[in-house]
């Protein structure tokens, strides 16, 4: 129930102390990160995990972005005016409480709290135990800078005990919590799912797929390849596997690995490997790849490479091996580029761009709560709208409905 205005001073404030209250939270993070590296976690796992000065301020960013946002709770919408005088329409409502189950990002905890408080959600907040003093520490941060506004203090709330039993607890108290969110590998999401007995919004396996066209502009292909593969390899918008129509593939593939050198691992099929060993300059790491590996999102310098025939062929490969996250075209030609929009069925559709703007950010959303790959009302990058359900609204004037 509370204004806008009392919303986004509170997100102003949080805002402020994560760049005014850093020591706290950057101790708390280098014992993760310790921890982490003696337990041998992989090295996409320790950057995700890792906070830095920047990386606060670019979180403070974010939370201030959010504030800055559009409130949608109470928009109306779908009003209309019905034959007997009913004037009906929907009107935006929060969820409630949303729990949100993820793994090793600490900087997830402060947008899903942006984003839940700003929507008038409260919010649950249980990251992994590979982050549980990251995350404690913005929990406590994120209290502190609440309890100097109207916002409770307690409407986000973080559960840093690392303990199994409290995920189980949550996940059956359906007369507490309102909708859970788990992000993170499919182990999780599959528990998650399970285990539930309130409505689950899944942030699910990311296996990014970008078809090159037999019309590509290869210089064109080649720098959106390498911006999806190599900006940030940790993250689940990155490319996984490349379908290379075999018209273009000597030239694109030659291209790609002129400039990749030795950076990236090619997992070529039986097609791309004799391509590949005439077209990549001496040096480029070439492996034989497998049925698995069209099913591996690999978090790492590796990147499938498969040579198709035609656009049905690529649309196929996508429906069977893909996980409906993010998936590319490059083309010059607009009946293919249309029909990848209409018959792939992912949370997002490319053409010609990088699949790493898959964001939250990226799209004007402020943050995100998760990448739905789920077909409801949350799909993609999950924003404010997201985390709001809606309830009719019926004004009347003593109608009564006949016998």
């Amino acid at each position: 129930m509370l204004p806008t205005g009392a919303k986004d001073a509170a997100l102003l404030g949080i805002a402020e102390s994560l760049e005014s209250e850093q020591g706290p939270v950057l101790e708390a993070n280098s014992r993760d990160l310790a921890a982490g590296r003696e337990a041998g976690l992989d090295a996409y796992f320790i950057e995700r995990l890792t906070l830095t000065p920047g990386r606060l301020r670019g979180i403070a960013a974010d939370t201030r972005a959010v504030a800055a946002l559009p409130d949608p709770v109470g928009e109306m919408f779908d009003t209309r005016t019905l034959p007997n005088g009913l004037i009906i329409g929907r009107r935006r409502v929060p969820l409630g409480v949303v729990a949100c189950i993820y793994e090793s990002r600490p900087n997830v905890t402060v947008d899903i709290a942006a984003l839940a408080l700003k929507s008038g959600n409260a919010a649950i907040l249980r990251g992994g135990k590979e982050a549980q003093h990251s995350n404690r520490a913005l929990g406590e941060l994120i209290g502190r800078a609440l309890a100097k506004t109207d916002v409770p203090a307690d409407a986000v709330q973080v559960v840093s005990d690392p303990s199994r039993a409290h995920i189980d607890d949550l996940l059956e108290a359906n007369d507490l919590v309102d909708v859970v969110v788990p992000r993170g590998g499919p182990g999780l999401i599959e528990s998650v799912r399970r285990k539930a007995t309130m409505p689950v919004i899944a942030h699910g396996d990311a296996v990014v797929q970008i078809y090159v066209d037999a019309s590509a502009d290869i210089p064109k292909a080649v720098n959106v390849v390498d911006n999806a593969k190599t900006r940030r390899y940790s993250i689940c918008n990155a490319v996984d596997t490349l379908l290379v129509h075999s018209a273009v593939a000597p030239r694109f593939l030659a291209a790609l690995c002129e400039h990749w050198g030795s950076t990236v691992t090619l997992l070529a099929d039986e097609r791309a490997r004799p391509i590949l060993a005439t077209a990549a300059p001496k040096g480029t790491p070439i492996e034989s790849a497998t049925e698995a590996h069209w099913r591996t999102e690999h978090l790492a310098l590796r990147v499938g490479v498969k040579i198709v025939d035609s656009l049905d062929e690529a649309v196929a490969h996508i429906e069977e091996y893909g996980s409906h996250h993010s998936d590319a075209i490059l083309t010059e030609d607009y009946t293919n580029a249309m029909r990848f929009f209409d018959e792939v069925d992912s949370a997002c559709v490319y053409v010609n761009a990088s699949t790493q703007f898959t964001d939250g950010a990226q799209f004007g959303l402020g943050a995100e709560v998760g990448i739905s790959t789920q077909k409801m009302h949350a799909r993609g990058p999950m924003g404010l709208r997201e985390l709001t359900s809606y309830k009719w609204t019926i004004f009347g004037n003593g109608q009564v409905r006949p016998v």
